[in-house]
């Protein structure tokens, strides 16, 4: 593989992580009570993953601009 390749790769590994994790947190959320305290974990797993999202989703893009 060319790393022109390999970059190709990586930006749409960034943009599926940024995607799924957003859309995963989102999905959390609206299936909880938020105001509930039984579900604040859950609430904190959603909030986790919405930031996650985005943590990894750019942090990939930014590794893959670095390897043009």
């Amino acid at each position: 593989m060319t790393s022109e390749q390999l970059n190709k790769i990586a930006m749409i590994a960034g943009g599926i992580a940024f995607v799924f994790c957003l859309a995963g947190g989102a999905w959390i959320l609206t299936h909880v009570d938020v105001t509930d305290k039984e579900d604040a974990l859950w609430t904190g797993i959603g909030l986790y993953f919405i930031g996650k999202a985005f943590f990894v989703g750019p942090m990939l893009l930014v590794a893959a601009g670095k390897g043009k």
